[in-house]
């Protein structure tokens, strides 16, 4: 079991910082008071320009001096009002906001941004505004901060089931924003913590307790304590589904030797008669068979994995090396292309795309695929250092033999 962790009620009130949007420039809505005219149109085209220009003091003088000569212009309201905003000042951005849509309703930016604020002031309505408000939104970068907004709402509550569909939704729109993936990492982390102990509490000596001790075993690196529980499962539940196949892995990263390959495959039959045969299964048949020297076996069951998922990275890597170590490098090129577009953080897949890319004396694609191969490497090592700075290793991969440069 994990340690016990912050109780929500402690948190720090601002999960994520405030990102560094560009003001949200709202053009085009100064027109509808039928009052707009040369003079009133430079004072805002001088607010924009400011903008623009990151001289939020010129803009509001701009855009104060266009109120002037049109008391309800939208765009001057709805521009002050996000100055006001990213100045962090709500209180002078919600008058000026709700300004704007009164005389343009449909201005989306500025419900965001009085959601936002409604949020920060604890108002009752921000929940319903925000989700309102995250779902219309048009601009990427507010709808991110409106989602955060959203999220952290519901993480300070303790409602993680509705705070991870929106962090989907933020780690899609953002996808390399550090924040965003800490926070959905944090949440990921909770709900599976929560989960774990629901299930140790309900059911501590279960079939699927031990399965999940077992994969917990597996992350730390810890091999044969990981045996030990896939075992501990199966003596509680022989069929339980998937535990086979996992025993099956876990004996192959532990050990090569012939004993191991012949109990993993003894796993793998097992799998086989209680649930089906599947891609992955073949794929670690494939991998016995390879151990084993058999390469002919070995493409076999790649072909078969292949044909059950065209689209299984494992099958195409698979088929494609054992098609090489046949000497039909012409067939293993395109699967080989596949492996690594499917997988472009595969190593062994640049790998082995590169040698073969060599074969057929295609070099210009060998030496890119070499220098994928070393990024990814190196990548992968970086990784490793933190995995080994948090007490944790990565899921290891296949180990090829003799690999070196390609």
């Amino acid at each position: 079991m994990y340690p016990p962790r912050e109780p929500r009620s402690a948190r720090g009130k601002a999960l994520l910082p405030l990102l560094l949007l560009a003001l949200a420039l709202l053009q085009g809505a100064g027109a509808q008071t039928g009052t707009a005219n040369a003079e009133l149109k430079g004072d805002l085209e001088r607010g924009q320009a400011a903008l623009k220009a990151k001289d939020s003091a010129a803009a509001t003088e701009a855009f104060r001096d266009a109120l002037k000569i049109d008391p309800k212009n939208a765009e001057a309201h709805a521009n002050l009002g996000a100055i006001a905003f990213f100045h962090g000042d709500c209180g002078a951005a919600m008058p000026e906001l709700k300004s704007a849509l009164a005389t343009a309703p449909t201005l989306e930016n500025a419900k965001g941004l009085i959601a936002i604020c409604e949020k920060r002031a604890g108002a009752q309505d921000a929940a319903a505004d925000l989700e309102t408000a995250f779902a219309a939104m048009k601009d990427a970068q507010l709808r991110v901060q409106v989602g955060v907004e959203l999220a952290d709402l519901y993480y300070q509550a303790g409602d993680l089931d509705r705070t991870l569909p929106v962090v989907h939704e933020l780690v899609a729109l953002a996808p390399e924003n550090a924040d965003l993936l800490f926070f959905a990492q944090r949440i990921y982390s909770e709900m599976a913590d929560d989960t774990m102990n629901k299930l140790a509490l309900l059911a501590p000596d279960s079939a699927r307790m031990q399965q999940l001790i077992a994969e917990k075993l597996i992350n730390a690196g810890d091999l044969n304590g990981a045996i030990e529980h896939y075992r501990k499962a199966l003596d509680e539940d022989p069929r339980l589904p998937g535990v086979h196949l996992e025993l099956a892995e876990a004996i192959l990263e532990g050990a090569n030797d012939a004993a191991a390959q012949a109990a993993a495959r003894a796993e793998l039959d097992a799998a086989v008669k209680g649930e089906g045969d599947n891609a992955r299964i073949e794929c670690t048949y494939g991998r016995i068979a390879a151990l084993q020297g058999n390469f002919a076996e070995a493409l076999k069951h790649y072909r078969r994995a292949y044909a059950m998922d065209p689209g299984d990275g494992q099958a195409q890597l698979g088929l494609g090396t054992a098609l090489a170590d046949q000497d039909q490098p012409q067939e293993a090129v395109k699967y080989l292309r596949m492996a690594a577009a499917s997988d472009p953080m595969n190593a062994q897949a640049h790998y082995r795309l590169a040698r073969v890319c060599r074969a057929l004396n295609l070099d210009e694609e060998a030496r890119k695929q070499t220098d994928l191969y070393q990024e990814v490497r190196a990548a992968k090592d970086r990784v490793a250092q933190l995995y080994r700075q948090m007490n944790r290793r990565p899921e290891p991969e296949d180990v090829l033999p003799g690999e070196g440069q390609p």
